[in-house]
This record gives C-alpha cells, structure tokens and sequence, in this order.
C-alpha cells in the first residue's frame, strides 16, 4: 500500500479540517489563529488543560461501567449517618443499607482541581483493586464487603456545621464502599485503652489467632496484604478481629520481581519492603509479628524513635522490639520468627496457626498475672501512648 493509498483511509486525509481546528485552538490559548504559528506557552491554562482532561478521562471510565457489577450498591437503600474517621484520600461515615448497620468509606479526591488527572486515574485504579478483591472474600476474620458504588453523582453526604469537623466537598464522580460496621473500633485504639492494666494471655492469644487465621486465608487466595498493622484491625461486640482496608492488597505475582516498592507502614515494614527489593506474601508475616509484640505489650514499638531511624536501624542494625522477660517463650518463639530478616526462613501463616493453637493459655503467661488487675513493668521505660 502506497501513502497516496493510505490517505484515502483515514491517514491524514483531510488536512484542512485539521489546520482549522488546530487555528481555532490557538486563539483559545492566545495565539491569532495562523496555522503556521507556533501556541504561545505563557498564555496556555495547563492547570485547566488538566481538569477538563480529568473530567474527560471520568467520562469516559464511567461508559466502561454501564454494564451494572455485581458488587454495585442500590444507592437508594443507602443512608450515610455521621462521620467515623477521616483519612488521607477519604471519609469513613455510619449508615444504613437496606436496614443493616455499615461502615461507608467515601473517597473525596476527583474533579476538584487540586488531584491532577493522571493521579485521580491511579486512585480510582487503586479503589477499583481494593473492590475487585475484597468482593470475593468471605472469612470470619475479614470485614465483610457490602457493595460499592463507583464514579457515582448521587451520594447522599449530611453537612455538618461544626466547625472542628473537616469534610471535603465530594468530587463531580464519588466513590464509596460498603462493609459490615464494627462497633469494637480498631486494634489500635483498643490496645491504647488497655496500656496500663495490659490484657491477659487468654484475650492475646485469641487476637492473635484471629489475626494469624485471616492472613492465612488472604494468602491462600495468593492475596498479600501489604499494609497489616493494628489500626488496619477491627474488633466486633464480642472482641473477635478482622482484618480490613485492602487499599494496598494486591493478588500475589508468580515472579516476587514483579513486587517492589516501599508499600505499607514505617515501623511494620519488612526489611526487603524498606530496602525496595523484590517482596511476596513473607512482608505480611513480618508485620504480622510486629503485631504479636503490640497486642502481647498494648504499647507502640520504637515509640521513642523517629521514622528515619526506624527504617536504617531495622534494616542495618537489626533493630527489633524489645521483648518483655515475663513473655513466655512459646509466644517469644513465633515472633522472632516471623520478624527475621530473612523472609524465606519466615513461617507461613498457615504454620503459624498452628503454632498459636497449640500454646496452653490455661496457666498464664501474660503481663496480666492470674488473679491481679494491674500489668507487669518488666518493661521500665514508657514507651506508648
């Protein structure tokens, strides 16, 4: 084929019409309309150039969903409440749907002029894998997943007039996800309640298994968490705790190359995470005992160290916490496991089960001594909340 041929099909076939549009986009953007001059940069919006992209790029990810999800919500069955938490990108509020407490997770970035377009297509990307996973599982240790609504006009958001509450104005197109409420509140916030009475080893035990029995199934589904630490932990009426916000979950890559990057929480992160070398489902292990620490403590560790000096000395010095002398060495055993610095020496999670399970819980063992109200001090220096 021959270029006279091509142009007869579409390549470059109608000059004219080409130089007229690109002449009445030059006195848009401050040229004089001359096709043959070049566009004066000085007098070119790009910050608007990048809005109008974003709202075009929302049109068009919102045509890829005109055929209903299975995990779409009936937004007409869905009453938002008040709010329950903030975040970076988004508002946790209490609602209704159709009769049923839950938690709605509404992210407030998008059309606003202040995300570019390119960032906002990385986060609903982001949003559309927390969905796609999280829709799939079902687990007593995982929060259960309701529905979603994605790129949606028609949200429903109460205004408040307290001054000291922040709330975003939601963007042109809104996302929100759905799930089971929990009225225990986070891991975090429970074990910063219990700092100075500590909890038994029977209620350590228990969380721990909960948390071990969660992680466990993700990765048999070859999902790894990436982000597991205590706030990301919900407690129910009855204190059993699921694992939830899969924000950074990603389903596990066959080559661990194909999985790098610093993703998750200083202090948690896995040595290989740190060092942005390649990772699998052995980071999650590796938080998974920073975690053991916290709960058997109810304190924060490194509390009296900066981020910088986290990372450097963890990955260089070794650095972990301390473990208290009254922690009985059954449990001391898996979190040194499971914190080495080696992932491959690191146990499965499935292993880890069974390890927790078989540690007899009926003579004590905790910093909560049988029979007494108030915790040990084998750790003497402050170092929580």
């Amino acid at each position: 084929m021959d270029l006279k041929e091509s142009n007869s099909i579409g390549f470059g076939s109608s000059p004219k019409k080409s130089n007229s549009q690109l002449g009445s986009k030059s006195k848009e953007l401050g040229g004089d309309g001359n096709s043959d001059q070049f566009l004066r940069a000085d007098k070119i919006d790009f910050k608007s150039w990048d809005v109008q992209l974003g709202k075009y790029l929302a049109k068009i990810w919102s045509k890829k969903r005109e055929i209903e999800e299975e995990w779409e919500i009936d937004l007409s069955k869905l009453d938002i409440k008040n709010v329950v938490a903030h975040g970076t990108y988004g508002t946790v509020y209490k609602g209704v749907y159709d009769g049923q407490d839950v938690a709605v997770k509404v992210l407030d970035w998008g059309d606003d002029g202040h995300v570019t377009a390119g960032e906002v297509l990385a986060l609903r990307a982001s949003f559309e894998q927390e969905v796609a996973v999280w829709h799939k599982l079902d687990h007593p240790n995982i929060t259960k997943f309701i529905g979603a609504s994605v790129g949606t006009s028609d949200l429903k958001i109460p205004s408040t007039n307290d001054p000291n509450t922040r709330q975003n104005p939601l963007p042109y197109r809104a996302c929100c996800v759905v799930l089971e409420y929990l009225q225990g509140g986070t891991l975090k916030k429970f074990l910063i309640r219990n700092y100075r009475k500590k909890l038994s080893f029977k209620i350590v035990v228990q969380l721990a298994l909960d948390l071990s029995r969660g992680l466990s199934y993700l990765h048999s589904k070859k999902i790894v968490h990436r982000d597991v630490k205590t706030e990301n932990m919900l407690l129910d009426t009855y204190e059993t705790l699921k694992i939830a916000d899969f924000g950074v979950a990603r389903v596990e890559a066959q080559n661990p190359r194909d999985m790098t990057g610093e993703t998750g929480t200083l202090g948690y992160m896995a040595p290989e995470v740190l060092e942005g070398k390649p990772y699998n489902r052995k980071c999650d292990v590796y938080s998974f005992g920073i975690c053991l620490w916290e709960i058997y403590c109810c304190d924060m560790p490194y509390a009296d160290l900066s981020f910088a000096e986290v990372s450097s000395a963890v990955v260089h010095k070794n650095l972990r916490p301390n473990i208290p002398k009254c922690c009985p060495s059954s449990f001391e055993s898996i979190m040194k496991k499971c914190w080495d610095a080696n992932p491959e020496k690191r146990p499965e999670m499935e292993e880890i089960v069974k390890l927790l399970e078989a540690i007899d819980t009926s003579k004590g063992g905790g910093m909560v001594p049988e029979g007494e109200a108030t915790g040990c001090f084998c750790i003497i220096r402050r170092r929580g909340p």
